[in-house]
């Protein structure tokens, strides 16, 4: 990853945390009430997440930051009572549908999963969208790259491969879906975790080995999905 991609992910969630304090500190001097605030304007959190996303990625995968504002917009449409009341009655069901398909994709995901033989791809740049995706990196001299899946899944499997340098990061973004993550307990695994209504695990158990230090860093985002990184067996 660039040091431009992350100073623009430190700019974004320190801009946000500074926003929530003065907003708290406001509360405890009586100008105004943080709890009917965010009860009022949650729905924003999800279109600025979706920018965010949208942003960081130089618009390209715009499926699942798109998906966010349009979510966002939704919502925050009702709360303004600018979305009529009898269109908003068809909104609710219209997303219990969408959770509803996301669901049977789940299920449905060892089936349609698109495999790989083996990649010795350097780098990469996955994307998955209501589907799945495994892919095993062979490369002996991978440098990074970035994942992104929205309502699909999706396993990286590093068991097999090296780094380049004995260094590499990747950006692994999961929105409204799943990422696994596989990688030898041989490597050292630094996480960069930003989640938003979501989690992120990192199960990983490092044993040292005779060969060079490995060591991967991943800037995780998980916005309503979940990202799980773990040792290969």
């Amino acid at each position: 990853m660039t040091s431009h991609k992350s100073s623009s992910s430190r700019i974004f969630w320190g801009l946000l945390l500074i926003i929530l304090g003065v907003l708290l500190l406001l509360d405890r001097m009586g100008r105004l009430d943080f709890g009917d605030l965010i009860s009022f304007y949650w729905p924003l959190f999800l279109i600025f997440a979706g920018l965010w996303h949208l942003v960081t990625n130089k618009f390209r995968h715009t499926a699942g930051g798109l998906v966010l504002i349009v979510i966002g917009s939704l919502f925050m449409l009702g709360k303004w009572h600018i979305l009529g009341r009898s269109a908003w009655h068809f909104v609710w069901p219209l997303l219990i549908i969408l959770a509803g398909l996301w669901i049977l994709f789940g299920a449905f995901l060892r089936g349609t999963t698109r495999k790989s033989a083996g990649e010795k791809a350097d780098e990469i740049d996955e994307f998955a969208m209501f589907s799945g995706i495994t892919r095993r990196l062979e490369s002996q001299d991978f440098r990074g790259g970035k994942a992104t899946v929205v309502l699909g899944g999706m396993e990286l499997d590093f068991s097999q491969a090296r780094l380049s340098s004995g260094q590499a990061s990747i950006e692994a973004t999961a929105i409204l879906g799943g990422l696994e993550i596989k990688v030898p307990k041989t490597w050292q695994v630094h996480v960069e975790c930003h989640p938003v209504l979501g989690s992120i695990e990192n199960e990983h158990s490092y044993v040292p080995g005779q060969e060079g230090q490995q060591t991967l860093s991943i800037k995780a985002t998980a916005i309503l999905a979940g990202i799980e990184i773990k040792t290969a067996k």
